[in-house]
């Protein structure tokens, strides 16, 4: 069992427990946080995707069957796997710490709905989007444990899913906040 690819797929599970736990708890106060696919249903493509990537990790780090092609690494050695997992490990915490300073905004979607208010603290200091870039490292973080053609071209189409996001993101705050959310933007950069 290969342990960089043990820890590394914990990892992957701890994003989405801490999601579903924070969806939990705002669900308690009456607040719908997962809105994924309501402004568009492309958004499902996704599923598939992460899917993919969770299956190929699980094959390397289980010996589950799959086409030996696709998570056979492109070059060797330890240390890009341990900078990998390290860089997991911070988009973790940076994660958690953006999570826990989302308040009740936190959505997975755009909630035209019922949005709450625009949060500019913490995190949202430092970039307008500190979530996604959270998951651009960890899928970064996660290419350098594998080196694999699967999550190469994962983190390509992550990397694109979540920029054309942030993008009809940014339409709807900028509609829904106005001149907040402009002053705001003229301050905090889109990524880093």
């Amino acid at each position: 069992m290969d342990v960089q690819s043990l820890f590394s797929l914990c990892l992957f599970a701890v994003f989405g427990i801490m999601v579903l736990a924070r969806a939990a708890v705002l669900r308690k106060s009456g607040i719908r946080v997962i809105v994924f696919g309501q402004t568009d249903k492309s958004d499902f493509l996704l599923v598939p995707l992460i899917l993919a990537i969770v299956y190929t990790v699980a094959a390397k780090t289980f010996g589950l069957p799959v086409w030996g092609v696709l998570i056979r690494p492109f070059w060797g050695g330890v240390a890009p796997g341990r900078a990998g997992l390290a860089l997991c490990v911070l988009s973790v915490t940076g994660f958690a710490i953006t999570l826990a300073g989302f308040g009740n905004s936190f959505r997975v979607g755009i909630d035209k709905n019922k949005p709450d208010k625009l949060v500019t603290g913490g995190m949202f200091a430092i970039s307008r989007n500190p979530l996604y870039v959270c998951m651009l490292m960890f899928f970064c973080g996660l290419f350098l444990v594998h080196r694999n053609i699967v999550i190469a071209v994962a983190v390509v189409i992550v990397a694109a899913v979540i920029h054309r996001q942030i993008i009809r993101e940014e339409n709807f705050l900028a509609a829904h906040y106005g001149k907040e959310y402009v002053e705001y933007s003229k301050k905090v950069r889109r990524y880093l």
